[in-house]
């Protein structure tokens, strides 16, 4: 496929740019405000930040982190498998010592401390309704452009061991979808916003039933929020009123959605919205921005934003061209004979 790294480096990159970008944002859209005004330079945490106090601009956190090393245990495992979901958990929940980290979702560390009593890991996620799920699954979209059903059946595997509930596979595989729809040479955007939307109908098949709105819904309510013909900040609050920008998945996927839509594509610009939205923005930011990314391309990134993650000692930490050559290697390998 032509330019296939380009889409896969843009999708890992972009799930950093919005992740770090917006890491400083305040829960609350008035106090982002008052922080710094419209958020559109980089920026380190406030020091009253209930969350990323004292980490530094252009800091990483957690929702790439768990992306990061999920890619890397499917490279090694040489494809998608709940046993490498597993392995790539664990081996970022032992890098940040996980037990004691703050930055450990509440899904997630349920199900991380299941596991590590031995617990089956078909069973561990069955709690999972938080949006650690979407937030990491970027990856998988990658190896399998164009083929929904393929890529959300592979969201389910990765889903499984924190996260196996309604909303939360329903979430994951709608950004599943939308970055498989978005590597596909000429793909619209309207393609994958509903490449999205049928991601989330497939999902929602699968996992423990659980309370909530549906991922569809929310979806559908952002993007009519997004393309409304309202100013960028009446139209952001929206977002923040009405869908949600919460660890609810249904609300922290809308809203990724909604951004995605509102910056036609463009990473930059979507880390930016994300930023200014504000809520659980880092992760709405990882979320939105690794579409973009893989809908533009790495190429799409400014070159003075790429230098400001390649300069985060966590971001180097994890090799991320590396695991972008290995992901390519995986999609170019030959279909196994039947």
């Amino acid at each position: 496929m032509k330019d296939m790294l380009n889409k896969i480096l843009g999708c890992l990159y972009g799930q950093a740019l919005g992740d770090a970008f917006a890491m400083p944002a305040q829960v609350h859209p008035d106090d982002t405000e008052r922080a710094f005004g419209w958020l559109d330079t980089w920026q380190p945490a406030p020091d009253d930040h209930i969350v990323h106090a004292g980490l530094p601009a252009g800091r990483i956190t957690d929702d790439s982190e768990q992306a990061f090393s999920i890619a890397q245990a499917v490279v090694d495992a040489g494809g998608v498998t709940l046993e490498a979901a597993v392995n790539g958990l664990t081996a970022w929940y032992d890098r940040v010592d996980g037990d004691n980290s703050p930055y450990v979702g509440p899904s997630t560390r349920r199900g991380m401390n299941a596991l590590k009593r031995g617990e089956d890991p078909r069973t561990t996620g069955l709690w999972g309704d938080t949006n650690g799920a979407p937030m990491r699954i970027a990856p998988i979209g990658l190896l399998h452009p164009g083929d929904i059903e393929g890529v959300v059946a592979d969201a389910v595997a990765v889903c499984m061991p924190t996260h196996f509930t309604q909303p939360a596979v329903s979430g994951a595989a709608a950004v599943a979808a939308a970055v498989a729809s978005a590597m596909g040479e000429g793909a619209s955007l309207d393609a994958v916003m509903a490449a999205g939307l049928r991601g989330a109908e497939l999902g929602a098949k699968h996992g423990r039933r659980w309370f909530g709105c549906s991922v569809v819904f929310k979806i559908e309510q952002a993007l009519e929020i997004a393309n409304s013909n309202s100013n960028t900040r009446i139209r952001l609050r929206r977002l923040f009123d009405e869908v949600g920008a919460t660890l609810n998945v249904p609300e922290t996927v809308g809203a990724a959605f909604g951004l995605l839509a509102m910056a036609g594509g463009d990473p930059k610009r979507t880390a930016i919205l994300a930023a200014n939205l504000s809520g659980d923005a880092d992760t709405i930011g990882a979320i939105a921005c690794a579409m973009a990314g893989t809908y533009a391309g790495f190429n799409a990134i400014p070159v003075e934003d790429v230098a400001v993650l390649e300069g985060d000692e966590v971001f180097q930490s994890y090799e991320v061209r590396g695991i972008a050559v290995g992901l390519q290697r995986m999609i170019e390998a030959p279909a196994p004979a039947k």
